[in-house]
This record gives C-alpha cells, structure tokens and sequence, in this order.
C-alpha cells in the first residue's frame, strides 16, 4: 500500500458530513466541492509523477498537504517562503481563508477554476496576495463581463467584499460594483414599465406627508421597490457611496432620499433591529450599550447623507423624519458636528411641521417637562429659527403655541419657565394669541393657588387685541383671569362691535344709494351724500362711486389707528389705577397697623377703638362692605354680577378721563369722527 503523507492513494477520498456541508454552504455554484476536488487532484498528481506530498500550508485552523513543484511554479509567495522549510502557515490577515485558497491550489495543479459571485471577490483578492500568475487577470475578466452586468451578482460581490477590506478596495473590485449598482438603479427608475407596475419610492414618500411617523408602515412602503430592498440591506459603508454615485449619476433627489430614510428607519428607528442587537450581541457586557454605539455610528452617516434645505423644502423627505431622527438622537451619544447637522435640517423645516411631530418625553419622571432633553432641544431649534428671521415666523409661532399647550397641564411647572417658554417667540411673530391664552388657561386650572401678581405676569404675555371674538368673551368670563386682562378683553369686544356697527353702517350705505329706478319710472332721487347718475350711462362702464370707494380705506385705517390708541390709553390708564388702588391699599393696611397699636397702649383704660377694617365690621354700610371688597387686583374672588358692575365702573371712570385728558384735534379730523361714535361714548351709554 502505497501512503502519501498520511493519505492512502488505494481509496476514494471522502470528506466527512460537516466539511461537506461547509463547502456547499460557501457556494451554491460548486458541485462537487472543491476540497473534494483538490484532494482528488491530489492524489492523481501523486499517482501520475510517484513523487510524495512535501509542502505543508496550513490556512487558519486546516492544513493542506501539496507537492512542491507546481505550488512554488505558479505563486510567487511560496518561492521565497519554502526557502527554509516545507511548512508554511499564511497569516492572519490571508483574504478568503481556506475557500479561496482551495481554489488557488486547483489553479496551480493545472485544473479550471470554477468562478462565482460568491468566490470571485476572495479569490481575486487572495490570487494578489500570493503573486499567482494569470488568475488575477482571470477574475477580472469574470467580474466585468459576468458580474458587472447582473444586479443580484454585484450585491453578492459588494457584500462577499466587506470582510477583504482593504484589499478588495484596492483592486477596485467595490469601486466597480458600486458604479455598477448605481448605473442599473438609474435605469430601473426610468423603465416606463417598472413605473407603471410597481410604485417609486418618491410615491412611498409623499404618502408619509403630513402623518405621524410610523416606522411599520414605513418598512411596509420600502418593501413594495426590489431596489430599494436590497440596497438597504447593504452594510453603511457601500449603502452610502451607492448613495453618492446615485447623485453623482444624475438620479432626481425626489428618488435618492427616499432610499435614505428607508435605510435610516431600518436601521436606526426600528425598535425591533435595536432589540435584536442588544439580545443577540454576545461579547459586549451590555447589549444596550453596543446596539446604541452601532446606532449611533449608522445615524452620524445617514445625517451626512441627507439633502440640502432647498431639496428637503421641495418634499423630497417628510418633516416627521426629521423630527424621529432628532426624537431618537437625544437617546444616542452623537457626534457634535452630526447633532448641529441634524439640528439646522429641523430649523429649516419646521414651518412645515405638526405640533404631533414635536418629540415629547415617553415616561413620566420626577422631572417637569419643560426641563426634559425633549423640550429643550425643540426650545434651541425654534430659538435657531427665531434668530436666522427663516421664512415662515408665523407659522413657527402657531406651532409653538400649540406645543405650550401640551406642556402647560404639567403640574411641575414652574410659572417662570413657562413665561421663558412663551418669550422665546418675539411678540411680533404671533399673529393671533389664541393658542397661548389656551396654555394660560390650561396653566392656570392646573395652578389655582397661583397668586394675583403671578397671574398678571403670566397673562401679561396675551395681547387682547390679537383674540378673536369668541376668545374675547371667553376671557371676559373666565374668572381665573386678572382683572387687567379681563377690562382689556371687555374694551376690545367693544371695539370690535363698533367696527362691526360702522362696516355694517357703511356697506348698508353703499348698496342703497346705488339703487337705480327701474325704466319709466317718473324719477330718480340719489342718496344723500352721492353723486347724481345720468340715466343715458351704460351699466358696464366705470362705476360713478369709484371716488366714494377709494375714501374706505383710508377711513378704515384711520379708524384702526384710532382703535389702537384708545386700546393704548385704556391700557395705560388700567395700569395706573391698579398702582393707585394697590397704593390706598398699603396706606389703609398702614393706617389700621397704627389704629391697633394706638389701641393696644390704651387697653389699660379699657376703652376700645372702632376698627378701621370696614370688610369685618358687621355694622358698617353695605356700599362700604361692596367697595372694601374690591381691594384685590384680581376680579376672580368676585361674583359674575359684581365683576360686570366693577368693569362697567371702572370704564365709566375711563371715558371720564378721555373726555377730559386726551385732546382732539379739530379740523376735517374732529367733524368725520362727529358722525360716527367711538366705543369708549358707547360704554358710556351701557
């Protein structure tokens, strides 16, 4: 019986079960195997020349037992290394391990390499590595003419090449693929049949507009584009440089950025892909930790990778995709670069955004929310915008009203960090203060142990004349509200039911003196104040009011103007009477200090002073009792009928001081203010 190293040359050589099913599970295209294969080249070799198997190369934990002659012929790395002896052992750094090397050998003992998707990458690469003639040329004839050409060849090669980094970059190999992917994607976009079977993933995009985020619903969306599938399956090293070939190519950002915030909610929102990195990560002492870190290093890229504002503007990528990637940020340990990035693609966008879109804290903690990472995060962004004057202050205002109202029925909050909210848009900026009498009030039912400065600070934020009507009359009734806010709102309802009187006036003017007869009848009488119509003009020429009409607006103006002055006046005057009431109270409190202790040194005579407190004398006149129970500045400790009789005094006091204190000029001004009255001659009458 012949041996050759140990192998009997008599009998078939057989590989066990477990290297059987190793080698089929590294390729589907080998069959038979190609251990089998070599040991069976081999053998034949050892047969045909009856010369012994000298060379021992040993490739991570396997050993290989081959002749010299055509090993060292064929590779250039085993000449120099069998200069001392007959074992070598290839180090650690070999790229493609035994596979690859099982396929060098074959080449070296003469027989066909059997090339595939899923071996090319490795053997070309390990081929470079140990100088084997005429097979690196070989494979790249493979890879360009076979793989290049098939999108499912080139995502196995780009993938079988992550772990031969950096050889495989060298070589071009992932360079080629991923020009070659870009290429076949840009072409599958414009395939007219594809679109028509299959929708893109700018249609999947548009239907996230204007929802919440859903991340579900958005892997559904992914799913229905074979393209995108796959793409993002891809390790983020060659997801993002076929991301950058897609642009660099000249696909349509409408089509590019879906694909990003589809890789970016598989890999990043998903809580299912995070649970399954910290369950399955077995060397890392806390999984949580290492599935935030590879999170964390995902999302930093997937930032870089996002468009510029104009594109992000355009709807290329809904705004609650930038709102969960900031919501999930704030949990991950980010760059600073990547968080200022992510911080100015939300400033630009939120004028676009929802109030449901703002991230809010998930669990209840001791903490108030408006201290929480969440709320001070949407603070910095909204005081980004507020600063740059971005387009859209108004809207950003709304929005922000709206987010205070969420965070105002926390019953942690302070009312000086609710004012500090509420300061960070300018006054200017809100065009109606709805929503934030809303949070005030939504505060106050919350805070009822609030005192009356307090309230007066915080309401002090509301502009009256910026409520509608139906908030005024609500203001007016609201008992929780400070009495200065409460005359405000009554003063500026009235204002508002003046202008109706004069809009409704003046219309009803307008329509009747154009009322023309109808033919033959005996005459034609105008309107007081309009011009006479010649019956022979025609109905479609110029209108004869034209001069009437253009008077309107300035009335109108004017009569805003006046509006906003007497607002200003009565403001003005409020705030003075409740310093004068506060006064006369503090002197009153004074003088009954003095009347007690006048009265405590005379106790030894026995005799006892009346108490200046008129509220607890059960003797003294009811209209003293009703005037010492106005003392407080704030009208929510009265009753209804006492807060109407209190306001309509205090107006009355208002129209007093008007008369007598603020000027008039005379002229045109004083004779076209004579024909209609103002609200404060109104409130006289009430």
């Amino acid at each position: 019986m012949k041996l050759l190293m140990g192998v009997d040359l008599e009998t078939e050589v057989e590989l066990s079960p477990a290297a059987k099913a190793e080698a089929a599970a590294a390729s589907p295209y080998s069959s038979p195997s190609t251990a089998l294969l070599l040991q069976r080249r081999v053998v034949a070799w050892a047969k045909e020349t009856g010369s012994p198997a000298t060379v021992r190369v040993r490739v991570a934990d396997r050993s290989f037992d081959l002749h010299k002659d055509p090993v060292v012929s064929k590779c250039g790395y085993f000449s120099e290394a069998m200069l001392e002896s007959g074992d070598v052992e290839l180090p650690a750094s070999f790229p493609g391990g035994c596979e690859a090397f099982e396929v060098i050998a074959l080449f070296c003992y003469g027989d066909a390499v059997a090339l595939d998707p899923f071996n090319v990458a490795a053997v070309r690469c390990a081929s470079e590595f140990l100088g084997v003639a005429g097979l690196g040329a070989r494979c790249d004839l493979y890879i360009n003419q076979v793989v290049l050409q098939s999108w499912d060849d080139a995502l196995i090669v780009l993938q079988r090449c992550q772990p031969l980094l950096p050889v495989a970059e060298e070589l071009l190999i992932v360079s080629r693929c991923v020009e070659s992917l870009a290429f076949m994607a840009c072409m599958e976009i414009l395939d007219p049949e594809q679109r028509r079977d299959q929708p893109s993933g700018a249609v999947a995009a548009r239907a996230l507009a204007g929802r919440q985020w859903d991340a579900e619903l958005v892997k559904e969306l992914a799913a229905r584009d074979l393209w995108i599938k796959d793409l993002i399956a891809l390790p983020f090293e060659f997801f993002g440089r076929i991301v950058r070939a897609l642009r660099r190519q000249g696909m349509k950002e409408k089509y590019v950025s879906p694909v990003v915030l589809f890789y970016a909610n598989k890999w990043v929102l998903s809580k299912k892909t995070h649970k399954f990195w910290a369950s399955t990560d077995d060397e890392a002492i806390d999984g949580e930790t290492d599935a935030n870190r590879r999170a964390a290093a995902i999302m930093e890229g997937v930032i870089e990778l996002l468009p510029v504002e104009a594109a992000a503007a355009s709807g290329a990528i809904p705004v609650a995709f930038y709102f969960a990637l900031l919501s999930r940020s704030l949990a991950l340990e980010l760059g600073e670069d990547s968080q200022t990035r992510l911080r100015e693609q939300v400033s630009s966008n939120l004028q676009f955004a929802r109030v449901d879109d703002l991230p809010l804290p998930e669990q209840d903690t001791d903490q108030p929310i408006a201290d929480s990472k969440e709320v001070r995060a949407v603070e910095s962004i909204v005081s980004s915008h507020v600063s740059v004057r971005r387009k859209g202050a108004e809207a950003v205002a709304e929005l922000w009203d709206r987010y205070l109202l969420q965070i105002a029925s926390d019953p942690k909050l302070r009312p000086e960090r609710l004012s500090e909210l509420i300061g960070v848009i300018p006054a200017g900026d809100r065009k109606h203060h709805n929503h934030l009498y809303e949070a005030i009030n939504t505060y106050l039912v919350e805070h009822r142990g609030m005192s009356g400065e307090e309230k007066a600070t915080l309401c002090g934020h509301l502009d009256c004349r910026k409520l509608s009507h139906e908030a005024c009359i609500q203001a007016v009734q609201n008992d929780r509200m400070p009495l200065r806010l409460i005359v405000q709102a009554l003063f500026v309802q009235q204002l508002h039911t003046h202008r109706a009187f004069t809009e409704c006036s003046d219309s009803f003017r307008c329509v009747h003196s154009g009322e023309l007869v109808v033919s033959g009848a005996s005459a034609y009488t105008p309107s007081p104040g309009c011009p006479v119509i010649p019956t022979s003009q025609p109905l479609s020429s110029g209108s004869p009011y034209e001069c009437h009409h253009a008077t309107a607006p300035r009335d109108a103006k004017l009569r805003a103007r006046d509006d906003a002055s007497d607002y200003e006046t009565a403001s003005f005057r409020i705030q003075a009477l409740e310093q004068e009431i506060i006064s006369l109270k503090q002197t009153l409190q004074r003088h009954n200090t003095l009347k007690g202790s006048s009265r405590r040194d005379a106790g030894a005579g026995g005799n006892k002073e009346p108490s200046f407190r008129v509220a607890t004398d059960a003797n003294a006149p009811a209209a003293i009792k009703r005037r010492a129970a106005v003392n407080g500045s704030c009208i929510g400790s009265m009753r209804w009928g006492s807060q109407r009789r209190c306001a309509s005094r205090i107006l009355r006091v208002f129209a007093r001081l008007a008369v007598f204190g603020k000027g008039r000029s005379r002229g045109k001004q004083s004779k076209c203010r004579a024909a209609t009255a103002t609200p404060t001659e109104k409130l006289n009458c009430m």
